[in-house]
């Protein structure tokens, strides 16, 4: 990037990538925040099982089996939606910190 550059010259970032630093992280930090509220803000769930096995001799308890409400999974998809811009945000800054020692 910078091989164009004449002596004393600096190559500046260019404002849109100085809004993309700060607002792609934020964003994806936001997401996982809220994400995580609205998934564990949400722990009751009543819900109703009638199951009838007339052949089966063992009677079956549900121990550890675990309901999850449709609140909770869209909190848990918009967190792990966060950590993947986190990530992706990652992996951008990193990518552009080599090809600038690179050069």
């Amino acid at each position: 990037m910078g091989e164009h550059n004449t002596l004393g010259e600096q190559n500046t970032p260019q404002p849109a990538r100085r809004v993309s630093a700060v607002v792609l992280p934020l964003l994806g930090l936001i997401a996982v925040i809220v994400g995580l509220i609205v998934a564990f803000s949400n722990q009751s769930t009543d819900f109703g099982f009638v199951a009838y096995a007339p052949l089966s001799d063992p009677l079956f308890l549900g121990n550890g089996v675990t309901m999850v409400s449709q609140a909770s999974q869209v909190g848990l998809a918009v967190a792990v939606l966060g950590l993947i811009v986190l990530a992706f945000w990652a992996g951008l800054r990193i990518g552009r910190r080599g090809s600038h020692q690179n050069s």
